[in-house]
């Protein structure tokens, strides 16, 4: 399973929406407008939802539909962190932490003294914005609070229609693998949590991405095949309930994929990030790039583990696009298969399974 990583793609569509706000608007006299993010490239403008409002949805729906017991949280002046303890708190394992704290440490003479500890964890899972494929201007829509009596109190907020793309990599080796060894960056685990993992079953096993230092081996502690599974496939699975979002109330949006491709690789590159385009010269088209899709497919061959599952909502593409896809994937038909996006989610897991170590 060496350097496995789950790729993972995906394209919302959503209309009226206001995913992720962003402030005060500039563009309103009103003190109480409301915008929301978006960005500019090349002169246009695309509303985007941050990587960490999805990480913020994904954690959520973890917990909610996956009876995940998150990580606490505690805040110490202007700074905030988890419990940092990965053993107990599958959140912290595939989510990442950074926590210092005190320990009290007992040497091989039974003397128990008082240590500056600093644990850190770089999240397994990584995962981009999600932004608009296509250029689109937020509209300032105005509303208001009319039922009291007196005047309405008027306030703006942005809204906009938009397919939208996100792309992500969970990487399979360091879903429930931990490095304990004193150096900055690399020490997951304090001596305390270390030994709490193997009197729960880990093992340890020697760091084979190390160089032995003064002939010493870098060691890893590794939680049960079982657990280790069930965070790989349960992260993956939340894909197909995820909601959340800003203004849901009034601008309720589906943001489950209606677009998915999973792929198991051992680049940690990703490969699928201009399979939707824009077109045009205002970039208000949207194209599924499928000949850049066949050229990922040809190029990666020798780095796909496995089947490719591309799923797709039916309704999503039109005709010409869905049947340009089909013709893709019978060209590529030895390892790629497509599905409905539910079902392409269910058979990845079921694949991924077999490949953890």
């Amino acid at each position: 399973m060496k350097n496995l990583k789950t790729q993972g793609f995906i394209l919302i569509d959503v209309d009226v929406a206001a995913l992720n706000n962003a402030g005060k608007s500039t563009n309103s006299d009103l003190d109480n407008g409301v915008a929301t993010k978006q960005i500019r490239k090349n002169g246009l403008t695309y509303p985007y939802v941050s990587g960490q409002a999805w990480r913020y949805w994904w954690r959520n729906t973890l917990q909610k539909d996956f009876s995940w017991v998150l990580s606490p949280i505690e805040r110490e002046s202007k700074i905030a962190f988890t419990a940092a303890d990965p053993i107990l708190y599958a959140d912290d394992d595939v989510f990442g932490y950074m926590k210092a704290a005190t320990e009290e440490i007992t040497d091989d003479k039974g003397k128990t003294k008082k240590e500056n500890i600093t644990v850190t964890r770089v999240s397994p899972l990584k995962n981009s914005a999600i932004i608009a494929v296509t250029a689109t201007r937020p509209v300032e829509n105005w509303s208001s609070m009319s039922r009291q009596e007196g005047d309405a109190v008027p306030y703006t907020k942005q809204e906009y229609s938009a397919i939208m793309k996100g792309m992500f990599s969970l990487d399979l080796e360091q879903i429930g693998t931990f490095a304990s060894y004193n150096r900055t960056g690399f020490k997951n685990l304090s001596e305390k949590l270390r030994l709490k993992a193997i009197d729960a079953g880990a093992i340890e096993i020697i760091d084979d991405h190390m160089v032995e230092s003064k002939g010493v081996a870098h060691k890893l502690v590794r939680l049960e095949k079982e657990t280790r599974i069930k965070r790989i496939i349960e992260t993956i699975g939340a894909l197909k309930t995820i909601n959340g979002g800003a203004m849901q109330t009034n601008n309720m949006a589906d943001v489950t994929p209606k677009f998915v491709i999973l792929a198991t690789m051992t680049s940690g590159n990703h490969p699928f990030s201009h399979i939707a385009v824009n077109t045009g010269l205002d970039g208000s088209r949207f194209e599924l790039n499928t000949e850049g899709l066949s050229e990922v497919l040809s190029d990666y061959e020798t780095h796909f583990k496995g089947n490719i599952f591309i799923g797709i909502r039916s309704g999503f593409l039109d005709s010409d696009s869905l049947k340009s896809l089909q013709t893709v994937v019978e060209k590529h038909k030895k390892n790629t298969v497509l599905l409905s996006v539910n079902e392409a989610i269910e058979k990845y897991i079921e694949q991924v399974k077999s490949q953890v170590e």
